[in-house]
């Protein structure tokens, strides 16, 4: 009788620690990896929205305001002082230099 109530308390313990796995499993998409693809989904389309005078952050920190749109190569060229036009991968423009100012 005894043997049989151990068996049963043992099976319990396992569909326990299964329903424990899958409930850490859903805190942890939804704390860590949906707001992470909201923040992707958030930059492609700020990077897809880009125009002619915008103003941005490339990812080395580089700010400047956008001269012209290549969408064939996926670059844009960036003017990053008077005169001075660096070309830079669409996919490493990150922010919106309206909403931040650099340290000066």
């Amino acid at each position: 009788m005894t043997n049989l109530v151990l068996q049963a308390q043992q099976g319990g313990s396992s569909m326990t620690f299964l329903i424990m796995m899958v409930a850490i499993f859903v805190i942890m998409w939804f704390f860590m990896i949906r707001p992470q693809q909201k923040k992707q989904k958030e930059i492609r389309k700020f990077q897809n929205s880009l125009q002619e005078g915008s103003k941005v952050v490339t990812g080395g920190g580089v700010y400047g305001t956008v001269k012209r749109v290549n969408v064939e190569a996926n670059t844009i060229d960036v003017e990053i002082a008077r005169g001075v036009v660096i070309t830079v991968a669409k996919g490493y423009v990150f922010a919106d230099a309206t909403s931040q100012t650099p340290n000066a």
